[in-house]
């Protein structure tokens, strides 16, 4: 069974990075497709980024694009977020999903395109 775990939030102040990690165990990480989307108190379930197989093909939404990294390391089974510049409004938790390719339009920005799920971490960034 899959098993997707998240680390690397924190409080941190407007202004400030932080990196998140997800890592898989139990399945074949190279294979699946990662995402990460967070959920904040009192609003829906939003996209934030997404990555292919091999790391070539990145998605942003717009309120993160130019703010946010996304990437991969197949050899540590590995999905990063690097997060500058990061606002209030970024405050919430973040989960990484993952889930084999599916072909469809905005296929990466759905959340059923994700099989497994982790638990979240915390971020919140004070004004």
């Amino acid at each position: 069974q899959v098993q997707v775990a998240e680390s690397g939030g924190g409080l941190v102040q407007a202004g400030a990075s932080l990196r998140l990690s997800c890592t898989v165990s139990g399945g074949a990480f190279s294979a699946m497709i990662m995402a990460w989307f967070r959920l904040a108190p009192g609003k829906e379930r939003e996209f934030v980024s997404a990555i292919d197989l091999s790391g070539e093909h990145t998605y942003y939404s717009d309120s993160v694009q130019g703010r946010f990294t996304i990437s991969r390391d197949n050899a540590k089974d590995t999905v990063y977020l690097q997060m500058n510049s990061l606002k209030p409004d970024d405050t919430a938790v973040y989960y990484c999903g993952a889930g084999l390719p599916v072909y469809y339009d905005n296929a990466y920005r759905d959340a059923s395109a994700y099989a497994s799920w982790g638990r979240g971490t915390q971020v919140t960034v004070s004004s």
